[in-house]
């Protein structure tokens, strides 16, 4: 949730469908019809800094903080992002961590909290932190260990952040399927907010049994939050247990919701789906839509500013295959663009894919961004795993462009079979760019671009880049 100010384990990550073959040698990639150019090329004629991480011109690291103890381990990859005024939160598969960013040059530890879960997608409201736990667990503590498959516990966590430094438990709650994402909703008035809860499934056992076609939405208290409970289990789809035809799924990825404008976009394996949200324990659909020739994952959506369009994003290979390729091209693992019409349609227009090739030891693919807050314009920042972080301008949504980026390059330079690395997610808050990547840490970008200066001057008090809110026209 934010709010803006004008002022000058290998389990989780889990649903690997395909590990692609080897990349062809880097060409120019072919214009399909109707959709977006896509111009080849390769990363390493790219300018590199000193630290050989390559970048456009009009970007830059300018700070990292890495994993360390106790986050230092193979299963302690870094995940999503939330942020509170001087403070970045940054999930982790092994809990999570505090950074001061008031100084974004010189980022700082406040605290790590270790509190094992897959993949604890985290956000933050007030004094508020919820992690989403996608693994059956023993317990719900954060001493807990792996549970029972069908048994164990899986779900939401609840802490209090009111003291930085101390971050205090107050509860959990499960959730059927457990929770792989959880979008978080502001109520209606300041009392209370909501919690989507999106897993998906069915897997064996009494709390995960087919068909799973239904989020659940979690309504916490704001001033008693272990009075938190499941409120409801909306059905979304009613396709029933048979999830062979085209555009069936089997719960959701994640979902967008914009408040204001009672809208949510639910990216749901098989589908994307546009949701009325007025009556916020209760979203309806609207409508669905699939794209049985490019789509394959519907990962993440992101709306434009006034929610005219939507943003859907496609996760081939589950994040683990190198599909930045010209075998892959570019309509595949990659972003739509869909207009919203006036009777509350979608209607899909271009695609964009990064433009540089990637090698075959790099898992890359679309996944999580956010808007850059540019009057006028419909500009997006995204991590695209080792393909590093692309800021792309889709104002013209049938020929969306990259304007900057910043690529670490292969985190196995020497090659070998692609393993899980790179930006998770990449949000822009207050001026800088914040990249989640999941070997490497917290990175912080700097932009510098005639099209993004617009954005500098906003400020926000709080970010959850899945609930968003409208800036300043």
């Amino acid at each position: 949730m934010g709010r803006w100010r004008s002022g000058a384990t290998a389990a989780a990550i889990g649903a690997v469908l395909v590990m692609a073959g080897c990349t062809a040698d880097p060409k120019p990639a072919a214009t399909p019809a109707g959709g977006t150019p896509t111009p080849g090329g390769t990363s390493s004629t790219a300018p590199a800094s000193a630290d050989g991480v390559q970048h456009s011109p009009n970007a830059r690291l300018v700070a990292n903080v890495p994993l360390s103890k106790p986050f230092d381990g193979e299963h302690a990859l870094g995940s999503d992002l939330a942020f509170q005024g001087d403070f970045a939160f940054v999930g982790n598969f092994q809990g999570f961590t505090i950074v001061d960013i008031s100084d974004p040059a010189k980022p700082k530890v406040v605290t790590r909290v270790v509190c094992p879960g897959s993949q604890n997608d985290i956000s933050v409201s007030g004094n508020l932190l919820f992690l989403s736990v996608d693994e059956p667990r023993d317990g719900d503590t954060c001493t807990s260990g792996d549970g029972d498959p069908a048994e164990g516990w899986e779900g939401i966590r609840i802490f209090d952040i009111s003291d930085k430094t101390k971050p205090r438990y107050i509860k959990s709650l499960a959730t059927d399927c457990g929770s792989h994402t959880h979008t978080l909703v502001p109520g209606k008035d300041a009392s209370k907010v909501y919690l989507y809860i999106s897993s998906f499934g069915p897997l064996s056992g009494p709390h995960c049994a087919p068909p799973h076609d239904s989020i659940a939405v979690v309504e916490v208290p704001v001033q008693n939050p272990a009075q938190a409970k499941v409120v409801s289990q909306p059905v979304l789809f009613h396709d029933g247990e048979d999830d062979s035809k085209p555009g069936a799924t089997s719960g959701c990825h994640d979902i967008t919701v914009y408040p204001e404008k009672d809208l949510a976009a639910g990216a749901c394996i098989g589908n994307g789906i546009l949701m009325d949200i007025s009556d916020r324990a209760q979203p309806k659909v609207l409508q669905q839509v699939i794209d049985t020739e490019n789509f394959s994952t519907w990962h993440s959506a992101t709306f434009s500013n006034d929610a005219s369009r939507v943003i859907f994003s496609d996760e081939l290979g589950g994040g683990m295959s190198p599909t930045c390729d010209a075998k892959t091209g570019p309509l595949h693992g990659a972003d739509a663009v869909y207009d919203i019409t006036a009777d509350r349609k979608l209607k899909r227009r271009g695609y964009f894919k990064i433009p540089r090739y990637q090698t075959a030891t790099e898992n890359c693919v679309s996944h999580n961004g956010s808007l850059i807050p540019v009057p006028g314009k419909t500009i997006l920042v995204q991590g695209w795993y080792q393909g590093g972080v692309s800021v792309a301008d889709f104002t013209d949504p049938d020929h969306p462009k990259e304007i900057a980026y910043v690529d670490r390059g292969p985190v196995d330079p020497d090659g070998g079979e692609p393993r899980i690395a790179g930006s998770w997610s990449a949000y822009y808050y207050n001026g800088y760019i914040y990249s989640s990547d999941m070997t490497k840490g917290l990175d912080i970008i700097a932009i510098d671009d005639p099209l993004t200066d617009p954005a500098k001057p906003v400020r926000m008090d709080e970010l959850n880049p899945q609930t968003q809110v409208s800036y300043p026209e």
